[in-house]
């Protein structure tokens, strides 16, 4: 599992796209997003 942002510029390791831009969070593991953002607006995000 992920975070995988939409219309939000966040870096490319914190895309949340498994296998591509960053590992699967495997059961019982964690993941800590950080990442800073000037960003306004409505964004979608999906794990």
């Amino acid at each position: 599992t992920s975070v995988h942002w939409h219309g939000l510029n966040v870096p490319n390791a914190e895309d949340g796209v498994a296998g591509m831009t960053q590992d699967a969070v495997m059961p019982g593991e964690t993941h800590t997003y950080r990442f800073r953002t000037e960003q306004k607006g409505t964004f979608w995000y999906h794990s």
